[in-house]
């Protein structure tokens, strides 16, 4: 990302302005692989949803500034209930999280008596308290595997992870719903067949996100902490990411001897790019924007969250990987 001089040095008089503001409000700063670049520059723990969320259980801080959006927060609310949690940019949603409703939901359970619902991480903490299980990119063909006793499964909001699913269970009927994430929902087979054709010893990672054309043409298909970790552990030197643009940051910063490349220039989600410097630094001068979920809700989604934290293998309390 291009910075002008002055920028940059407004930026680093910001991060000094912040690390002095976070001493005193014994504060963590956890961020999410697609924030800006220098959102990222100040992060104490940089993942992806969930994974933030477990390094927010295990942490001594008070305060989590969590730089991601709204459905992220949530979820670090509802597994940190003792902590304050801030989103900087309080308008930073997830339409893809807005596909679905409560109302909406039990509409579709009514047309389908006795099925379990299983809800991606992206969604809010009303949708996941009216679900029986939680899942992310990363877990969710074992999250569905593991309802053995359940032939049909309604999996929302996100059609094409949940058809990803189907493609991994042939066994299971898979009930849809037609959500999607419209950044990950821009990139088509032309622009991954342009790529290959431009970068032809590349291997193509995708996020189960992308629609099934894409993923059949992808090398491997994974969640974003998924895509760092294989690309960490491969001796290839190419790869084309398709995904939002934000990870290039760590996964520059981590391979500095590979290359990686975009399939198209749309790979951008405009509410994961709201949280700046400025916004990180006013959440911890004013204490805003304070994350709070019903205690009701709080409860029932924590049961949805708890569930695949148990068939995942991890303690109560924590996550895994997530977006």
């Amino acid at each position: 990302m291009f910075e002008h001089k002055s920028e940059r040095d407004y930026n680093e008089k910001l991060k000094i302005k912040i690390e002095k503001l976070k001493k005193k409000r014994e504060a963590i700063i956890i961020v999410h692989n697609y924030q800006r670049d220098e959102v990222q520059d100040i992060a104490d723990i940089t993942g992806d949803s969930l994974a933030l969320s477990q390094a927010a259980v295990k942490t001594d801080a008070r305060v989590i500034v969590f730089c991601g959006v709204h459905f992220m927060a949530e979820s670090a609310a509802i597994l940190n209930p003792d902590k304050t949690i801030l989103l900087p940019a309080k308008e930073a949603g997830c339409p893809l999280a807005d596909m679905i409703t409560v109302e909406k939901l039990k509409a579709l359970k009514e047309k389908h008596p006795g099925a379990p619902v299983v809800c991606y991480v992206n969604t809010s903490a009303a949708i996941k308290a009216e679900s029986d299980i939680c899942c992310t990119s990363s877990n969710a063909v074992n999250i569905v595997r593991s309802l053995r006793d359940d032939k049909k499964v309604i999996f929302v909001p996100d059609k094409n992870l949940g058809l990803y699913v189907q493609s991994q269970l042939p066994d299971k009927e898979i009930i849809l719903w037609e959500g999607f994430c419209p950044t990950h929902i821009k990139v088509q087979e032309e622009h991954i067949r342009q790529a290959k054709t431009l970068h032809p010893d590349a291997l193509v990672i995708a996020h189960p996100e992308c629609n099934s054309e894409v993923l059949n043409m992808s090398d491997q298909i994974t969640s974003t902490g998924g895509m760092i970790k294989y690309i960490n552990s491969s001796d290839k030197k190419k790869f084309i990411i398709v995904t939002e643009s934000g990870l290039f940051y760590k996964l520059k910063k981590d391979n500095p001897d590979k290359e990686f490349f975009l399939p198209t220039e749309q790979l951008i989600c405009p509410n994961m790019k709201l949280t700046t410097l400025g916004w990180v630094y006013h959440a911890l001068e004013l204490m805003a924007y304070k994350v709070n979920v019903p205690a009701d809700i709080a409860r029932k989604a924590k049961v949805s969250l708890d569930r695949m934290l148990k068939v995942s293998g991890e303690p109560s309390g924590s996550a895994i990987s997530g977006v």
